[in-house]
């Protein structure tokens, strides 16, 4: 369990976490699992609860501001992240199926909040939020996963879990599955080209990029595609369907949610 400040190299710094001192959680569902990755939504319920957790999913919730934040809009992000705060103020752990709406919690929001009054409250709520890879091996200790799942798979790792424990936790449990093999392609640690608003205000280089990440997954003739960030997911899948390529997608969650399925 993470106690303490953790320096992973890259350019984040993950806060001290707060001791897990509950089996209950709570489920920051993100506006990706409400507009077109919902099933990845309640397979991260059902890892949980494999877990051993007790899953709520507040109603309030909505989105965590990460487009205003990297779009400088940071007065709007703040009245996003000040309405977090409100809906997530139980001190139970916050779990994101997304490592870049993980990191938005606890690595943007404070530094959005330099010198405001709430940043206390915001540091907070960043010592509580964790990716789910994260939170499930290095917040309760998972090491190997129940099931079985036979693909070729291919990992993507998005830009926003760089320096974040999210990539070797992912891995971890892919790792542990039988039947599951990784398969390496070129230029892995090269960016797809979403970027959130970048893919908006730069559509021709990020279009750009993305064939090529496109291409080079598909070098490897994986079965399936697999990410913690259904971002990265939805910008590649749209690309590979307008080249006309078939290009399986599947978020962390549900590979983890499929093998349990197939294993028993």
């Amino acid at each position: 369990m993470m106690t303490a400040e953790t320096t992973v190299p890259g350019m984040k710094v993950v806060p001290k976490r707060d001791p897990i001192q509950t089996d209950r959680v709570q489920l920051m569902m993100t506006c990706l699992c409400d507009a077109f990755f919902d099933d990845a939504a309640r397979a991260s319920v059902e890892c949980l609860e494999e877990a051993g957790c007790r899953v709520v999913c507040p109603p309030e919730q909505t989105c965590c501001g990460q487009a205003a934040y990297t779009s400088g809009d940071w007065e709007t992000f703040r009245h996003v992240v000040r309405h977090v705060t409100a809906v997530f103020a139980d001190p139970a752990p916050i779990v994101v199926p997304s490592g870049s709406c993980a990191a938005a919690m606890f690595h943007e929001a404070p530094i959005a909040f330099e010198g405001d009054p709430d940043l206390p409250r915001v540091q907070r709520l960043a010592n509580r939020t964790w990716e789910l890879a994260d939170f499930l091996v290095n917040g309760l200790g998972i090491r190997s996963w129940r099931g079985r799942l036979d693909a070729r798979i291919a990992v993507h790792d998005a830009c926003h879990t760089r320096g974040t424990p999210t990539g070797p936790a992912m891995r971890t449990l892919l790792d542990g599955i039988d039947g599951l093999e990784r398969v390496e392609f070129p230029d892995e640690d090269v960016c797809c080209g979403f970027g959130g608003v970048f893919s908006v205000s730069h559509p021709h280089i990020s279009s750009r990029m993305g064939r090529r990440k496109v291409a080079n997954v598909l070098s490897a003739t994986p079965d399936l595609v697999v990410s913690a960030d259904m971002s990265c997911l939805m910008h590649q899948r749209g690309i590979a369907e307008r080249e006309g390529c078939a290009y399986p997608v599947r978020h962390l969650s549900q590979v983890l949610r499929d093998s349990m399925v197939t294993g028993s």
